[in-house]
């Protein structure tokens, strides 16, 4: 049975960059250590936008500009960088909004969901990216054990991170 690690958008910008955070700044080494951890397969991904993101509905409901492709916000913070370095075949995946459309699909070529023991989700936002990401998995993979480390995510708010995981909770997701 195979443990997938699904680490979310842990980028420049969301860490200490434009919508970076003390409590974000604060998972860093834990997820650095899980990252370090033995998973049979790692998936990363990165919110990744364009120049004209202000025009978009996201960027005219977040006016705050973030994670442009291929800028120094859009990059994994170094230190889970360089932890990915030591990760067999990571798959990176972009993705021009809260929830990756490819992220299942992706785990599906890698292997028969049946084989899957479980699926664990760390990263950022909790509130936004995170939860968005367990609930698509949850409706691709609803026989599969869904994870959430609670330490290893941070949310916009202290107050909005609790009510993701809660949220996560409520659709059966194991927080740890």
């Amino acid at each position: 049975m195979k443990k997938i690690l699904v680490v979310i958008d842990m980028q420049k910008d969301f860490v200490d960059g434009a919508l970076g955070t003390p409590e974000a700044v604060a998972i860093v080494p834990d997820v650095v250590k899980e990252i370090k951890k033995k998973y049979d397969k790692v998936f990363v991904t990165r919110d990744t936008h364009q120049s004209n993101y202000l025009e978009t509905q996201e960027g005219r409901n977040l006016p705050v500009v973030h994670c442009v492709e291929d800028t120094p916000g859009w990059q994994l913070d170094k230190k889970v960088a360089n932890a990915l370095k030591k990760v067999e075949d990571p798959v990176i995946l972009n993705k021009p909004t809260f929830g990756s459309d490819r992220l299942a699909p992706r785990i599906r070529a890698y292997c028969d969901p049946k084989e899957i023991e479980s699926i664990t989700l760390i990263g950022l936002c909790t509130d936004i990216c995170v939860v968005s990401n367990a609930m698509l998995l949850k409706v691709a993979f609803p026989e599969t054990e869904l994870r959430c480390i609670a330490k290893c995510c941070a949310g916009v708010t202290p107050e909005s991170h609790e009510a993701a995981l809660t949220t996560m909770k409520m659709c059966q997701v194991k927080i740890i």
